[in-house]
């Protein structure tokens, strides 16, 4: 089993037991059926749903790779859906394709923007990542609430709809754009040098600046497509409801895209991370939110249930918790014998031999010439 394997075991195993769970539950949980051309059923919900979460994600694994972090993607996610709705709202033609590709387009602008305000901050001005983007988060919030004057805006237009509730062959859009994202991710960083240098900024950022690596410019281009991620899945979420809300508008979503992260198996101490890894973490967290509703969990209640469940995740994916557990078991490592053989332990010949300064040393002791 390689190693990417063996990291992604016990994810996979408490997303099995999610997805028992609510089979017990629920009977019909795995059943997928197709009305009006379009895939239906809780595991279509749970990725459809899941997808802003998701592009989050993605762009959160390439900060957090690089020792950074991204507390303000929560509120890019409002100043994008804030955009998008108020141009299409105040268009005279709602509802013209035109329209609604100049409001995204500006939406995503204006995110990468954000993101690469972020990224000045943390690579150029040498601000620390969670104080910089908690500017960002609190003023970006702001931003929102006054591009909206305070106020749900509402739009309606067919064409911007679509883009959650349309579908491309039966396949929900939502869960296209997410494909789409992680393949070009995974090109971008496993079949290019990208991906071996943002490790090698995030293991060792002095070991990378000696071989030549530009860490800052890659700094800002990581923050900057997290804030095209969170532009995206602020487009996804107006889109989903109909409506801009600069206050409550990805409230919060930054935590659970760096649990996301982390239950995927990237650190937060940066260098090697895992794109499957995010994607199941984001599938984890958001099967969660599916089961606590599935089963009836108090809403009072709820935030506790999804507490324990995380703890109990990285209990199981810690090395050192499972190896103290397996070892009254008698099924710890076996302590490691010494070396033996030629050139690997001392020879009696090499145990009484001289020094070259004539000074004793531990082990060894002086013999008359």
């Amino acid at each position: 089993m390689s190693a990417q394997m063996r990291r992604l075991m016990w994810p996979l195993l408490v997303l099995a037991g999610l997805l028992a769970a609510n089979l017990a539950v629920t009977p019909g949980f795995f059943e997928i059926s197709v009305k009006d051309g379009r895939l239906y059923g809780s595991l279509v919900d749970i990725l459809h749903f899941g997808t802003p979460l998701l592009l989050i994600s993605l762009g959160m694994t390439l900060v957090i790779a690089l020792r950074g972090i991204d507390l303000s993607v929560g509120a890019v996610v409002a100043v994008s859906a804030a955009l998008a709705c108020e141009m299409i709202a105040a268009a005279d033609h709602p509802g013209s394709p035109a329209t609604v590709a100049a409001a995204v387009a500006t939406a995503l602008g204006a995110s990468a923007l954000l993101g690469l305000w972020n990224g000045f901050l943390v690579a150029v001005l040498r601000i620390q990542p969670i104080v910089a983007t908690l500017i960002l988060m609190i003023a970006g919030r702001g931003v929102a609430q006054l591009i909206t004057g305070g106020q749900i805006t509402t739009v309606r237009s067919e064409p911007y709809r679509r883009i959650a509730a349309g579908d491309v062959a039966a396949v929900p859009v939502t869960l296209v754009v997410a494909a789409a994202t992680v393949l070009l991710m995974w090109l971008l960083v496993r079949r290019t040098a990208l991906g071996l240098l943002i490790e090698a900024i995030g293991g060792n950022a002095e070991a990378g600046r000696l071989a030549g690596i530009r860490a800052t410019g890659m700094t800002v281009a990581a923050y900057t497509f997290c804030g095209v991620c969170a532009g995206l899945a602020g487009v996804v979420i107006s889109a989903n409801t109909g409506s801009a809300d600069g206050n409550n508008a990805g409230l919060w979503i930054e935590l659970d895209a760096i649990l996301a992260v982390v239950i995927g198996g990237t650190l937060l101490s940066g260098g090697r991370f895992s794109i499957a890894g995010t994607v199941l973490g984001a599938v984890i967290v958001q099967s969660l939110s599916t089961t606590v509703y599935t089963m009836g969990v108090p809403p009072e209640s709820a935030l506790v249930f999804k507490a324990v469940v995380v703890f109990l995740v990285c209990l199981l994916q810690s090395p050192r918790f499972r190896a103290q557990v397996a070892a009254p078991f008698g099924r710890g490592r076996p302590p490691r014998p010494a070396p033996t053989g030629p050139g690997l332990a001392p020879s009696e010949e090499d145990a009484v031999r001289p020094t070259a300064t004539g000074a004793d040393e531990p082990g060894r002791q002086e013999v008359p010439r």
